[in-house]
């Protein structure tokens, strides 16, 4: 099975997919979290991996656009610990750096890091890896990547500052993506779902969906409000909620569905937070 990720090998996308499912999986790199969703739109490949929210540079707004927009469905999550380590080519150090490049999440991550380094340019990138690749294949002086370890092996360069990230307890919630299907059943094991509704411009209207919530059972664990482009002034809210029993979680989608003006169930699956080593 193909498996579509933002990123090359060596990027944190490679290690979540590697993770996922196996050392021998079969990636199809992307640029770009749009070109991302349009090769699984296309069936270039069964599935995807998208980061979704960092524990210190926020939610990735617009990904939470593809997945509802395309119909996608979140099948699963996982979180990695993130270690962001600035590397460059062999016999640079923190005095010849003059540019960083990474993605542009990356380098809000290791703010704090380049605080102190004030003569070191930072350059947005689309990939972590990428830089790091590009650093090897044009011996690039002077510029250094911020990208983990294993890029640093991959591409043959020296790390010259290891976890520079702003908090040690940095980490990034990824999703498995698939196409919806019409058949999607909801597992036993599931207790955790992801939604995507709209409410009216009356007032209270938001507080009554979040009491029908805590009416059931349902723990909100995000909510994340985005504007609906084609109508000004109004907003989507998108909904993370855990739960213990499934039976909870079906009463109140069907409560949500009746009282809200839009809603979309995005994926219910098993919460892997807990679980987690952060």
């Amino acid at each position: 099975m193909k498996v579509g990720i933002q990123g090359i090998a060596g990027s944190n996308h490679h290690k979540v997919a590697i993770q996922l499912y196996g050392p021998q999986v079969n990636c199809v790199y992307c640029d770009s979290f749009a070109e991302l969703a349009d090769g699984l739109k296309r069936g270039l490949y069964e599935e995807a991996v998208m980061a979704i929210e960092n524990s210190i540079a926020g939610a990735i707004l617009p990904n939470y656009t593809l997945i509802y927009t395309n119909a996608f469905k979140i099948t699963s999550e996982y979180y990695l610990s993130i270690s962001h380590n600035l590397m460059a080519l062999a016999g640079q150090s923190l005095q010849t750096v003059s540019r960083v490049e990474s993605h542009p999440m990356a380098l809000l991550q290791c703010a704090s890091f380049f605080e102190q380094h004030k003569s070191m340019t930072l350059v947005e990138a689309d990939d972590t890896a990428s830089v790091a690749q590009r650093i090897h294949e044009g011996q690039l002086k002077g510029v250094a990547a911020i990208a983990p370890l294993e890029a640093a092996s991959l591409y043959q360069l020296e790390i010259l500052a290891n976890d520079i990230q702003t908090l040690s307890s940095n980490a990034t919630r990824f999703v498995r993506i698939t196409k919806g299907k019409k058949d999607d059943t909801i597992t036993d094991s599931a207790d955790k779902a992801s939604l995507r509704f709209v409410t009216g411009h009356k007032r209270g209207s938001l507080a009554t969906l979040l009491n029908v919530m805590s009416d059931c059972n349902l723990n909100l664990t995000k909510i994340q409000s985005l504007p609906i482009m084609e109508t000004p002034w109004k907003y989507a809210f998108f909904v993370d909620v855990t739960f213990e029993q499934l039976g909870h979680f079906q009463k109140a989608m069907a409560a949500l569905e009746i009282m809200s003006d839009s809603f979309t169930l995005l994926g219910v699956y098993k919460n892997q937070l807990k679980t987690s080593e952060l």
